[in-house]
């Protein structure tokens, strides 16, 4: 048989009609099953999932967590003392002074201490790994100070400008301080991260007088989560403090107890900042480790 031949026989008997019944002398035709309905109760359009139920009413279900709102970011500009927030740590506090330093005497200020100052790059700890600080700092005081797992070494040789300029905080503070951390940043790539001034050097409720020198750098501040959150950030409150030149902010009471700041990377052109930032210090506490953290906890009943 011909390849023609069998082609068109093969596709003819596809074509052939079935034949049609004739009662109880007519053959039994069996329908293809790729024919048949599965269900005959299936409804039309059930995506062939069988028999479905489409009467069952929708049932609500309550959040197991209450729904929360992301705060709002508040920014602080403007001069004065502020109360961010109450706690049983007791009230944190800042107070800004901008314009504490003219411009023209903050410009010599600034241009010198940049000259003058032993500035040097910090390696630091991070989960037993060190890293190079991306900023460089120096150290004045009797005590060394140790934080991140890294100490400075005591330093009582106190630039003369340095000396002026704490004069100045004190009498503008009414607080006495011995000791100063100085950081420089370079530019926007320069940053600090979130971390708190919280060491048992630094004793309790310390005062931190930040003065700054140089290009408009963000203070941003974030308040401890509650014990619950298990140290979630996405829901506490946030401050932005943009420090200008010749700017003094003091962190007082329990903003080191309760608050946690930085000065994050700027991705766009930013000049050297210098930031000094007095503090007092003590001798390490008899049975603490150097650089120890003192949190507050609440009394129990």
């Amino acid at each position: 048989m011909s390849d023609k031949r069998q082609r068109a026989r093969v596709q003819g008997s596809w074509a052939k009609q079935l034949p049609k019944h004739s009662g109880a002398a007519g053959p039994k035709v069996a329908v293809p099953n790729n024919h048949q309905p599965k269900d005959a109760n299936t409804a039309s359009g059930s995506w062939g999932f069988g028999s479905q139920q489409t009467s069952k009413n929708f049932e609500f279900h309550q959040p197991s967590k209450p729904i929360r709102d992301v705060p709002q970011e508040k920014v602080i500009e403007k001069t004065g003392d502020y109360e961010i927030s109450h706690g049983p740590s007791g009230v944190s506090r800042l107070r800004l002074l901008s314009g504490f330093l003219p411009p023209e005497e903050a410009d010599w200020m600034f241009s010198k201490l940049l000259a003058e100052l032993p500035w040097s790059q910090k390696t630091n700890y991070r989960q037993g790994e060190a890293y190079e600080e991306p900023r460089l700092t120096c150290w004045y005081g009797e005590l060394p100070y140790t934080y991140a797992h890294s100490t400075m070494a005591a330093n009582t040789q106190w630039h003369p400008l340095l000396l002026t300029l704490r004069l100045a905080v004190e009498q503008a503070s009414g607080c006495s301080f011995n000791s100063l951390l100085c950081n420089l940043y370079r530019d926007g790539h320069d940053s600090i991260g979130w971390h708190s001034d919280d060491e048992a050097s630094l004793g309790s409720k310390p005062v931190i007088a930040s003065l700054s020198l140089g290009d408009t750098r963000v203070f941003s501040l974030r308040k401890q989560p509650p014990p619950e959150d298990n140290g979630d950030y996405t829901y506490v409150e946030r401050i932005r403090v943009p420090l200008t030149h010749g700017t003094l902010l003091l962190m007082e009471g329990a903003t080191q107890d309760d608050w946690q700041h930085q000065v994050a990377k700027e991705y766009h052109d930013r000049g050297p900042r210098i930031n000094l930032t007095f503090r007092t210090i003590y001798p390490e506490p008899e049975g603490h480790r150097p650089g120890t953290k003192i949190r507050f906890t609440s009394k129990q009943p």
